[in-house]
């Protein structure tokens, strides 16, 4: 599994630059800190010969001619005007991460981990890129200041995402996978939702709701991540050996800045994947999911009730939490009935369960762990306290600088200061994580690669490396299509020391073992 998030990116002492041209300059600035520490990051040009973002799950294509500008993500990018920009648009980082330009926002794609809590780290080691590569423009002598917010809306009827990707098996089939995630999909904001001041896409109705992102869906199932936005994705783009994988591409969720929030959203959708590919996920159906999704966004009691098509539990209406019970008691039959006593699948179970159990009694008792309900504790107060109403414009700037990422500025990063925020692991974890890739997946390959002998990186993506020595002689293009292959343990000693003799040739036979790797 792991995570995309796309920032939010505004330079207030230059308001008529365009978010393409300051999204580029956010991922140059970083190569420039990455390099200039010696590290490798530059000339690591992003792979687009495996990119197929046309290719839809439910069996076709596509036409070019029919896509949106923002599906063709497979082509370079351009500015505002078409023209194409020519500096640094894709690094591959030392940890096995993407950081690029998507089109009017720089994003951050983790790399590949096996379990929810690497997952969560290696996305909030993104955050520590970001914020570098902030840091490093506000240094440059006469150079606005660029800001980056960890969120998912601009309030102005524009909505950026933060995606997640699980792999799954190619022969479940598509049709009940998605029947199984729609419901579930519609409740699990309750856990994972980011907040949000305002109701609509333009953000003018007053309110609060739960999530950010709920008002932007307009669709049950589709291709789109940009307009006409689907519950479920079918961008059939596995980034793996097609014939035994796919990627569940989901776009429907918020961009968490809780530790606990993010690690317990991946561990929950995790277990409900699972459920689905033995056959034991619950079968619920919701007469509208979009409806429904709005619904219980707009309702930060938790009391709003969507209507089933078939009756559960003996009632036709149910809340989200109801919902989100209902795959609970099935998550934890499922872990008993497959003897799934891993600590790290019952760490997830327990916190499921007393998230579900506290948001009925005491909501305001989630604070320290979920952001929806740590923001809204938040700007409430401040309401009640100033007599504000909802639309007030002093909230809707409370809710941007909730997601500041600029650690003295940003009021999520003001709570965790204070200790009003749990944390799952220690800051240096992360540090270490934007440093180095997880030692369990192909990712390890690919950052250490990239770091050790960048010099000899001509391209990358999720599945390949190019390399060519020094830049010259032949190219070689190494394909890594599974993706546990390439893991720490499979290639020991090969990033010891890149430049002894011979350090070329071994890392190519170890690709090329690698390779052959099922």
């Amino acid at each position: 599994m792991g995570l995309e998030t796309e920032y939010g990116v505004h330079a207030p002492a230059n308001p008529g630059a365009g978010h393409t041209v300051l999204s580029v300059e956010v991922v140059n600035a970083y190569a420039d800190l990455v390099t200039s520490r010696g590290g490798s990051v530059a000339g690591t040009e992003w792979d687009y010969g495996e990119e197929s973002p046309l290719v839809d799950a439910r069996g076709w294509t596509l036409p070019r001619s029919a896509a949106h500008p923002t599906q063709l993500t497979d082509q370079p990018l351009t500015d505002e005007t078409g023209q194409p920009v020519h500096l640094l648009m894709n690094l591959v980082l030392p940890n096995g991460a993407r950081f690029y330009v998507d089109h009017a926002h720089p994003e951050y794609s983790s790399p590949e981990t096996t379990n929810p809590l690497d997952a969560m780290v290696w996305d909030q080691a993104g955050d520590l890129v970001a914020l570098a590569a902030s840091q490093r423009i506000a240094q440059a002598d006469g150079q606005p200041q660029v800001l980056l917010y960890k969120n998912n809306t601009d309030n102005k009827s524009v909505s950026y995402g933060a995606h997640e990707n699980y792999l799954v098996a190619r022969s479940l089939d598509f049709g009940e996978l998605t029947a199984r995630l729609i419901p579930f999909f519609t409740a699990r904001q309750v856990i994972c939702g980011a907040g949000r001041v305002g109701i609509g896409p333009t953000g003018g109705a007053p309110g609060f709701q739960i999530s950010q992102r709920a008002d932007f869906f307009e669709e049950q199932i589709g291709l789109e991540t940009t307009v006409r936005r689907p519950i479920v994705n079918t961008r059939d783009e596995p980034h793996a050996d097609a014939d035994r994988y796919r990627r569940l591409h989901v776009i429907i969720g918020d961009a968490n800045l809780s530790q606990y929030a993010t690690w317990l959203r991946c561990g929950m959708t995790a277990l409900v994947l699972s459920m689905i590919e033995l056959g034991t996920a619950p079968e619920i159906e919701l007469a509208d999911p979009v409806t429904a999704l709005q619904s219980i966004s707009h309702d930060p009691t938790l009391r709003a009730t969507v209507p089933l098509i078939r009756p559960l539990d003996g009632t036709r209406e149910v809340t989200g939490l109801d919902l989100l019970e209902v795959y609970l008691r099935a998550a934890e039959a499922h872990v008993e009935r497959f003897r799934m006593a891993d600590p790290a699948t019952r760490d997830v179970l327990n916190a499921w369960r007393e998230a579900v159990q506290t948001l009925r009694t005491d909501p305001a008792a989630m604070a320290d762990r979920l952001d929806w309900v740590a923001k809204y504790q938040l700007l409430a107060g401040y309401r009640e306290r100033h007599g504000l109403g909802w639309d007030d414009p002093r909230l809707g700037m409370m809710d941007l600088q909730y997601a500041d990422l600029r650690p003295d500025k940003g009021l999520y990063q003001a709570l965790l200061r204070r200790g009003s925020i749990r944390r799952l692991v220690p800051d240096q974890d992360l540090h270490d994580a934007v440093a180095r890739p997880p030692r369990d997946t192909r990712a390890w390959v690919r950052g250490r690669t990239v770091e050790a002998f960048g010099r000899h990186v001509v391209g990358a993506s999720w599945d390949t490396l190019l390399v060519r020595q020094d830049g010259a002689g032949p190219l070689y293009r190494f394909h890594q299509r599974e993706p546990l292959a390439g893991s720490a343990a499979q290639v020991p000693g090969l990033f010891d020391d890149p430049r002894a003799a011979g350090a070329y040739d071994r890392l190519l036979e170890a690709l090329a073992r690698v390779q052959s790797r099922r």
